[in-house]
């Protein structure tokens, strides 16, 4: 389910029931305006991605990550992951963040790290991968900063519904 595709009254409702009924799961701690950042955010990400000419059918973006993050894995009981070779999406409809898009945008985080407040394209986040690693594999605690994994943004169903139950 993506929280962004439903009224926010009822992607609120849904939190609050993680609170109640798995509190000790990740998105049960989630703060109250949760969903005003989240889309915030989006329409952030959204416009500085067709900026740099990317193409988006959708309003809100299904969210991957770069490879398996272990850290990711215990936000959720009986989590498991998919692998989508790169190949099979269209590189215009999907965008990166160095990091989890919350913290690369949010105005409380200011190391000013080059990759902060940035939308890359497949070629330009490369290029970062290049030079500073995967994030999961150098900052697996997060002693070194918010970034865990890169956050890829993607802005269309395909191919998406082709792995949804």
């Amino acid at each position: 389910m993506n929280l962004s595709d439903i009224p926010i009254d009822e992607a609120k409702k849904v939190l609050n029931e993680f609170k109640q009924n798995k509190p000790n799961v990740q998105c049960a701690g989630r703060h109250v305006e949760y969903m005003e950042t989240r889309l915030y955010y989006e329409e952030l990400i959204r416009n500085l991605f067709i900026k740099k000419g990317g193409s988006v059918t959708r309003n809100a973006p299904h969210y991957m990550v770069v490879e398996h993050s272990p850290w990711l894995s215990t936000w959720y009981e009986n989590s498991a992951y998919i692998k989508i070779p790169i190949k099979e999406f269209d590189l215009k409809t999907i965008s990166f963040t160095y990091g989890d898009s919350h913290p690369t945008f949010s105005p409380k985080v200011k190391d000013a790290k080059e990759y902060r407040k940035k939308v890359y394209m497949y070629d330009e986040i490369l290029a970062i991968i290049k030079k500073y690693g995967l994030p999961q594999d150098w900052n697996y605690d997060g002693k070194f900063g918010p970034e865990r994994y890169i956050e890829v943004q993607i802005w269309s169903d395909n191919p998406i519904n082709k792995y949804k139950r």
